[in-house]
């Protein structure tokens, strides 16, 4: 007797579909996803990797766990606060709130008590003016690049932009300032040298063709030892005396002062001292979404925001809607962790050695994102096997430690005291994970 082929045995495409759990899966998702997922494990079963029965039980886990979108979220165990790879900012409750509520029809360029148009925005420049009252005038953009086009553009297309050699860094995935600043056709005059720039030298550099004077906080990288560099408010008279505007671009996104961070510079500060335009990050030190934040001289805001470059760099409702609450709001989860209490940090991670029987160990965070490059902050860690960490990311909820020394850290700086159960849960199934393998370690 001829024997059957087993991929005749592989369930039809419509019999799958027509799955109790199939037909709800279709009311959250599209068609076409589902589509693709049961196509892939027919495919699967032709291939031979599972049997013709395993693709009705492989079908309903897949469109079970399956989301419309693939973004998991990720418990921050690392120490660095403003991680770039996890999304930088996490948002503050009312910042999320605000999502939600601009997430339908919004009024964000609707003035409701005369039906008219309105400037788009207005409740996130508002915000801005009243946490930051030494800028006449404020923009948002959608990111902190953007920002710097936006002005270079403006201000200097077809001139020169006077910068020090210096402070012309390579920021995030290999995007470096002098190639955005000259796709917008402007000519970099580069001064000085990289560790030690003069005021004659900016002086000798400026003359007919400067469009602007540009101040970059270089927020990624020290240079120490042998240096000099030349202060905005140095910069503020020789720019004022040429009539040339003075853009000053801080990166991490302080308004103001803060006494945690002495060194990090500050949007106020930066005004204060002179700087026309000051340029700044909104999902940074501020705490808040994707934006690129600029504050100033009224005049020279104006003048950017009636560029067409404006147009296209636009914040989303979203962003705006967040923003607004960032600034308005309470502290959010970036200045809380910056400011978190050492005591009650080791408290909570002895709580889980306890639990755990592992020990804890001093660890050091840091700001991250570009801020406050080389700025420790005291901390506690919780060291486990090396071998939990690809087991933490992997699982459920998702844990991203820090590996360092042959160890697996958890520092929970940034880990909400509210997730401290969630963290244990995932190292205790880390751990029999590890010990079925056969592979554990002591840490």
């Amino acid at each position: 007797m001829d024997q059957i082929d087993p991929r005749r045995l592989i369930p039809r495409t419509n019999d799958l579909l027509a799955l109790p759990a199939v037909r709800e899966a279709r009311s959250r998702l599209s068609e076409s996803v589902v589509r693709d997922l049961v196509r892939d494990i027919q495919a699967q079963a032709r291939r031979g990797d599972i049997a013709p029965a395993q693709v009705e039980p492989a079908l309903l886990a897949a469109v079970t766990s399956r989301r419309a979108t693939t973004l998991r979220p990720v418990l921050n165990a690392t120490g660095v606060i403003v991680h770039t790879n996890l999304g930088r900012a996490p948002l503050s409750a009312a910042a999320v709130d605000a999502l939600v509520a601009a997430s339908g029809y919004v009024d964000v360029e609707l003035n409701l008590a005369d039906g008219r148009r309105s400037r788009r925005g207005a409740g996130a420049r508002a915000a801005l003016l009243s946490a930051c009252p030494a800028a006449e005038d404020a923009l948002v953009v959608n990111n902190g690049a953007a920002a710097l086009v936006l002005a270079t553009t403006a201000l200097a297309s077809g001139r020169e932009v006077v910068v020090s050699r210096g402070e012309l860094v390579e920021i995030g995935a290999g995007f470096r300032l002098p190639d955005l600043i000259e796709s917008t056709g402007a000519v970099l005059r580069e001064v000085g040298t990289t560790n030690r720039t003069h005021l004659r030298d900016y002086a000798e550099a400026v003359g007919p063709a400067t469009g602007c004077i540009l101040k970059v906080h270089p927020s990624n990288f020290r240079v120490d030892g042998f240096t000099s560099a030349v202060g905005l408010g140095e910069l503020s008279s020789l720019a004022a005396a040429n009539g040339l505007p003075l853009v000053a671009d801080l990166g991490s996104g302080l308004l103001a002062p803060d006494p945690h961070l002495p060194d990090e510079p500050d949007v106020a500060t930066a005004l204060a001292s002179g700087a026309d335009v000051v340029i700044a990050s909104g999902d940074k030190l501020l705490g808040g979404p994707q934006a690129g934040l600029l504050l100033g001289r009224k005049e020279i805001i104006e003048r950017l925001s009636r560029h067409p470059l404006a147009r296209a760099v636009r914040a989303d409702k979203l962003s705006l809607a967040a923003l607004e609450a960032t600034v308005a709001g309470e502290a959010p989860p970036v200045v809380q962790a910056l400011h978190a209490d050492v005591a009650e940090l080791r408290r909570r991670t002895e709580r889980l050695a306890r639990e755990l029987g592992a020990p804890v160990v001093a660890h050091e965070g840091r700001v991250g994102g570009g801020g406050a490059p080389g700025f420790a902050l005291p901390g506690w860690a919780l060291r486990l096997p090396e071998g939990l960490a690809g087991l933490l990311r992997a699982g459920d909820p998702a844990v991203l430690p820090r590996v360092h020394n042959g160890s697996c850290l958890l520092d929970l700086r940034c880990v909400p005291e509210g997730d401290d159960d969630r963290i244990l849960t995932a190292v205790r199934r880390a751990l029999a994970a590890l010990e079925a393998t056969g592979a554990g370690a002591a840490g």
